[in-house]
Order: C-alpha cells, then structure tokens, then sequence
C-alpha cells in the first residue's frame, strides 16, 4: 500500500477534507478527492521529507497548551490595537531574533506558531547566522520578543526535536 500511497494519513486527510469543504459524499467527489489526495501524497514522497523525531512527547504538549493561550491572548490584544486605531505607543516593527534551534521540524513548526499568532509574521529565516526576521504589529520592546520566542518557544522546540 505505501508504494500506491506511500503517506496514506496525509491522503485519508486530504479526501476527508475535500469531502467537508464540498458538504458532499457523492460518488464523484469520493473519486475526484481520491485521485487528488494520492496525487499529493505522491508529490510528498518526491520531497523526500526528514521523519520528525520528537524525543519528548510531554514537552510538546506543554508547547500546544502554551501556543493555545498565546493564540487567545494575542487575538486580544490586536483586536484591542484595531478597536483602539493607532494611540500613540502602538508601533508595528521588524526584529531579528538569534536562534539556536537548528532542527528543520522544529524551525518549521516555530514557523506554524508564529505565522499562527495574531499580530507576528515570520518573514525569513538565515541559516547561515541562525537568525530570524519578524514583523511585529506592537513592538514596544524588542527584549520581551526575544524571551518570549527563546524561552517559551525555541527551548521547548530544542527539547522536542534535537
């Protein structure tokens, strides 16, 4: 079965989430979200993804249960920006943040976390310095940032995955 469908979860996710965003279990749907989840797991294969190791599965849980709250929190904060229109100390920025985390996983899923997060984009990452450049909607300071993706994020990165 993995030579025809070499990641079968990633096709059965793939079919079942066509099938939700066309609110359809007819026949051609089945065969069409078919046809395009095993076409995807193809063009997976041919990347030739590193397996993730995650050496630490109760570190990770503490990230969700962090990244969650985050998440919350942050969504209030940017709507508080939104709803407020610019008072002054309200400074969108870019910084660069110093990474020790080297893992092609974990960077990828700082990335998710990041991008994820209201009011912060990750806009590029230099593996030659191990540094990564953010656009922040509130940069008040940039020492609170770099903690914050340090310490709540890249140590328990590190933990999981190197």
């Amino acid at each position: 079965m993995s030579g025809i469908v070499p990641y079968p979860l990633l096709s059965a996710a793939l079919l079942v989430l066509w099938l939700l965003l066309n609110q359809s279990v007819s026949a051609g749907h089945i065969i069409l979200g078919s046809v395009l989840a095993v076409l995807a797991s193809w063009a997976m294969a041919a990347l030739r993804p590193e397996k993730p190791r995650i050496r630490r599965p109760g570190a990770a849980l503490r990230l969700l249960g962090m990244v969650l709250f985050d998440i919350l929190r942050s969504n209030l904060a940017v709507g508080r920006i939104i709803v407020r229109s610019r008072e002054p100390g309200v400074n969108a920025g870019f910084m660069t943040i110093p990474l020790e985390l080297r893992s092609r996983n974990g960077l990828a899923v700082l990335a998710i976390i990041i991008t994820s997060t209201p009011g912060t984009i990750w806009l590029n990452y230099d593996a030659a310095k191990g540094t990564l450049l953010l656009h922040v909607l509130d940069l008040v300071d940039e020492t609170v940032w770099i903690r914050l993706i340090k310490g709540r994020y890249e140590r328990l990165l590190m933990e999981i995955f190197e």
